[in-house]
């Protein structure tokens, strides 16, 4: 049986009671970035996130409507990439890089710390399960992540997509624990830490009206660990091979 043909700008019922007319707004917003529609998919998954802490069905749908796309188009994508949530999140989602160099450099057992220290009743929590009502002040998403790329700082974790470099299992603990109590410590470097909605707003392209924002996020990042092989080889003068000739004339 074929599809039956886009739906247009035209909200479901469901998605009409959840959307107001602010993100019906920024949608628009969107949509107008881009020369055809379907291109907004992304930001516009952001965008909806913004409103309750993952993609629902009801998202699927007010996607879908906009960009003359079928639901099951929109679906296959918001399944694909690992940042767009199919369940309710908590207030802040904690990333745990498990990759090579930082499972090697204790990732793993970080991981494994904070599944057992967020579990209840000796039941570790899952990946991407939440610790306490989710959406609620306090509440956590754990998830163990591929690579942050921030490997010449492991062991690496997120919070809400902001670095907390060089972890331990103590300090990653620490950090949720002043999580779970309402506080908000300063990542590593980048801006200030703030909550999973508001930086899927953000991720959508809509970033707050604040000049100290502005200079965190525009701040240096560069740490002694990133530039350590550059200073080694100024200090002991080495230089990359010159090319040869056939090279240089086939570069």
């Amino acid at each position: 049986m074929p599809h039956p043909p886009p739906t247009g700008d035209r909200p479901t019922p469901e998605s009409a009671e959840v959307f107001d007319a602010d993100i019906h707004a920024k949608a628009a917003e969107i949509i107008g970035r881009y020369p055809v529609a379907r291109s907004a998919l992304l930001p516009m998954l952001h965008l909806v996130q913004s409103v309750q802490g993952y993609v629902s069905q009801e998202g699927i749908s007010f996607c879908a409507s906009k960009l003359d796309l079928t639901e099951a188009e929109v679906s296959a994508v918001a399944t694909f990439y690992t940042m767009y949530k199919r369940k309710p999140c908590g207030e802040h989602l904690v990333s745990v890089c498990t990759n090579t160099l930082c499972a090697a450099m204790g990732g793993d057992a970080i991981y494994k710390k904070l599944q057992d220290h967020l579990g209840e009743n000796g039941t570790p929590l899952g990946h991407e399960e939440t610790s306490g009502t989710p959406g609620e002040p306090g509440s956590i998403t754990l998830e163990h992540a591929e690579c942050l790329a921030a490997c010449d700082l492991a062991p690496v974790l997120q919070v809400n997509y902001e670095y907390f470099d060089n972890q331990t299992e103590q300090s990653a603990v620490e950090l949720v624990d002043a999580l779970r109590k309402g506080e908000k410590p300063h990542p590593t470097r980048g801006a200030p830490l703030t909550d999973l909605k508001s930086v899927e707003l953000q991720l959508a392209g809509f970033f707050p009206d604040d000049e100290q924002f502005t200079a965190d996020v525009d701040g240096p990042s560069a740490a002694e660990e990133t530039l350590r092989g550059a200073k080694l080889a100024q200090e002991r003068g080495w230089v990359a091979p010159a090319m040869r000739d056939e090279e240089a004339n086939h570069g």
